[in-house]
């Protein structure tokens, strides 16, 4: 029996359930949006050939420039349906589109002669196209949507948290044991920098293209009219497509792919930074530092009606693994070619906009966690008073400052109790009396607590 494709029928859970929270990235990932990334850089090229060819130099005018671009501007559906039924007949994508740009200037808008046709595609191989296409789109989607999306569903509410509660001291745990204390908004601190620290070199990495003939010498180029500077030419075109694009001077058939590597690898550490925030976020959850707010009408669990799920991190998590999966195995494979090139590197391209696909319903889900979060200070503040050994390494440091004699090891025989016996406040305060040093000293001793003993927290 066969059925229609929609979000019901879809393999994917990507073009299935969860299409509604990814369906912006269509636009630069689907292959309606490659056919049109295609065109337009098959249309930009050639208005830049009529500023630069002697023969094309009639066609060098505003209006027949606005009619060009209006092959790729008004592009829709029905064109990409057009294109891909030229494929049938070509087995070729590129070759397809080409055929479809010359149908259009032989139209009645155009009225192009076959030797004004003849420069769509001049010199070019199909790599020039797809490896410029691809970057373009790549630049786009990454601007326009997946850093946006990172900033608005998961560093504005980190944010907001690390000002809101930048004072609420907790106590730390290493190792799943308490430690020195911290607070509950430098905790969030933490994230917020690993991930700005992550953007701020996603924002430094060149988006690279291909835009050099068959091979990557412009031959063809140079061979029909050596006097024009090709290099020069292809460098200034690729930035007027996008100023982030950057043409490499040395290619095979293909760009080698180690920028758009790059760029994968720094969103799997953004994904893994985001899977460590899930987890840690999740502890407390369970440990009960934070509630869940209850959306009304949601179930937590089919049987046990009390319960609120953490599920939005755990879907969080769910999907960056699998976006990470994917961004590894693209970085590894793409920059990996059989001489002057295979065609391993065109079939997995096709999948570059899954795993950013999953890494948007993850900032998504994390979005929903995390406006779902409410403070229990209460335990918060509980948990620390019950661990009052946590200042045993301030004591011991103005210990060290006074010159008391071995004083770590003072506090190390006084805290490290065996079975589930606690240091209370009482035994600090007690051990402090027995110490042999100036009552100022003991004063200084006393005043600190688990809720104090912070350090510093000025941001």
């Amino acid at each position: 029996m066969s059925v229609s494709l929609n979000t019901l029928t879809a393999i994917s859970p990507i073009d299935g359930r969860y299409w509604a929270s990814v369906q912006g990235l269509s636009q630069y990932f689907s292959e309606y949006s490659l056919i049109k990334y295609r065109v337009k850089v098959e249309i930009d090229y050639f208005i830049q050939l009529t500023k630069t060819i002697p023969s094309l130099q009639h066609l060098n005018k505003h209006e027949e420039h606005h009619k060009l671009r209006s092959i790729y501007l008004n592009f829709n559906e029905e064109d990409a349906i057009k294109v891909k039924t030229i494929e049938k007949t070509t087995n070729h994508d590129i070759k397809a589109v080409e055929y479809f740009i010359k149908e259009k200037m032989f139209s009645e808008e155009f009225k192009y002669t076959e030797m004004v046709t003849e420069f769509i595609h001049f010199g070019l191989t199909s790599q020039d196209i797809n490896n410029t296409a691809i970057p373009l789109s790549l630049v786009e989607a990454v601007e326009n949507v997946i850093v946006p999306s990172l900033e608005s569903c998961v560093l504005v509410p980190l944010r907001d948290f690390a000002q809101q509660w930048r004072d609420i001291p907790m106590l730390a745990r290493t190792h799943g044991q308490p430690a020195t204390p911290t607070t509950v908004g430098k905790e969030f601190k933490v994230f917020i920098e690993r991930l700005e620290n992550q953007i701020n070199h996603l924002n430094n990495i060149p988006h690279s293209c291909k835009f050099g003939g068959a091979t990557g010498n412009l031959n063809a180029h140079h061979v029909s009219y050596p006097s024009i500077n090709w290099i020069e030419f292809s460098e200034s075109f690729v930035k007027i497509l996008h100023p982030k694009l950057v043409r490499m001077r040395f290619t095979t058939q293909i760009e080698h792919y180690d920028n758009i590597a790059n760029l994968l690898d720094c969103f799997k550490r953004i994904n893994t930074i985001l899977i460590d925030l899930c987890r840690d976020i999740w502890q407390y959850i369970s440990m009960e530092y934070f509630g869940q707010k209850v959306v009304k009408g949601e179930v937590g669990s089919s049987t046990m009606p009390h319960k609120v799920n953490p599920i939005d991190f755990e879907n969080a998590e769910g999907n960056m693994g699998v976006a990470n999966a994917l961004y590894e195995h693209l970085s590894a494979k793409l920059p990996i070619s059989r001489l002057q090139r295979d065609l391993t590197d065109s079939t997995v391209l096709r999948s570059l906009g899954v795993p950013f696909s999953h890494s948007l319903l993850s900032f998504k889900s994390l979005q929903r966690g995390l406006s779902k979060l409410v403070l229990n200070e209460s335990n918060i503040r509980k948990d620390l008073d019950g661990n009052w050994a946590v200042v045993s390494e301030a004591i011991q440091t103005i210990l060290r400052r006074e010159g008391f004699p071995k004083p770590y090891e003072a506090l190390k025989e006084l805290t490290r109790v065996s079975g589930t016996k606690k240091i209370s406040q009482q035994d600090i305060q007690t051990f402090i009396q027995t110490l042999n040093v100036p009552d100022h000293i003991k004063d200084e001793l006393n005043l600190i607590t688990p809720f104090n003993y912070i350090g510093i927290i000025n941001y």
